[in-house]
């Protein structure tokens, strides 16, 4: 994925109220831009980080600005922006980067489903076999060069794991996948010390039928791709 136009840096100066961060651009403007990510984003918003922006040209924005990435090490830049990794998943299946996720006709996008009135990110389709139903969740929590999710507790992605847990048992293929927007990982875990829940529904709704999957991605300021699948450790 490339981004359509250049992104505009500076230096973080804070975030705050979840949704908004303060950065200082080269010319020493000082602007307030959105922030498209609703968890701690722990590693990942420290004062001072270099951080890259996009603009908005639609005059109904309160906050023209967004916040994409941020630079949390000199060699490693980290895509925060949540709204993304369901189309960086959907073109790395048109592409065929993703090759778990081949064979389908049809993609289609925020699907009602399941008991709970949910939502599927990408629901594939195939004359030929059985839908299968993916939940993105965007990753960007390192320690030790794992990767870990969640960052929150996060009550909204259980219903998830819960709701494919049931596609899985009605004969429909169920997978949550996990896009990483960093490189600098070796493998993925739930965060247990952060919402046991999560981790522990993880192990259940797995033993039941639902994929996992975790793909790192390469990221600069001119674009974000999948660089490799790497192994999911739920033990």
């Amino acid at each position: 994925m490339k981004f359509e136009k250049p992104l505009i840096s500076g230096t973080l100066i804070k975030r705050y109220k979840r949704f908004l961060a303060d950065v200082e651009l080269h010319d020493g403007t000082k602007v307030t831009a959105h922030t498209p990510n609703t968890g701690s984003m722990q590693g990942c918003s420290t004062p001072g980080s270099k951080a890259w922006l996009s603009q908005s040209h639609n005059p109904k924005r309160k906050y023209p600005l967004s916040w994409e990435l941020v630079e949390v090490s000199e060699d490693t830049i980290v895509g925060i922006n949540t709204s993304l990794p369901n189309r960086l998943v959907r073109e790395g299946i048109e592409s065929g980067v993703i090759g778990e996720l081949q064979g389908y006709d049809k993609i289609r996008r925020e699907v009602p489903y399941g008991k709970e009135r949910s939502r599927i990110d990408l629901l594939l389709e195939s004359k030929y076999k059985p839908a299968c139903y993916v939940e993105v969740k965007n990753v960007t929590l390192m320690k030790n060069n794992a990767a870990f999710f969640p960052d929150a507790i996060t009550t909204r992605g259980t219903k998830h794991l819960r709701e494919l847990q049931e596609v899985a048992r009605s004969g429909n293929r169920a997978l949550i996948f996990f896009c990483i927007q960093r490189q600098d990982v070796r493998s993925f875990s739930p965060a247990d010390d952060i919402d046991t829940v999560y981790g522990n529904t993880l192990r259940q709704v797995m033993k039941n039928g639902v994929e996992a999957l975790a793909y790192s991605c390469g990221v600069s300021p001119l674009e974000i791709m999948f660089d490799r699948k790497v192994p999911v450790i739920c033990s």
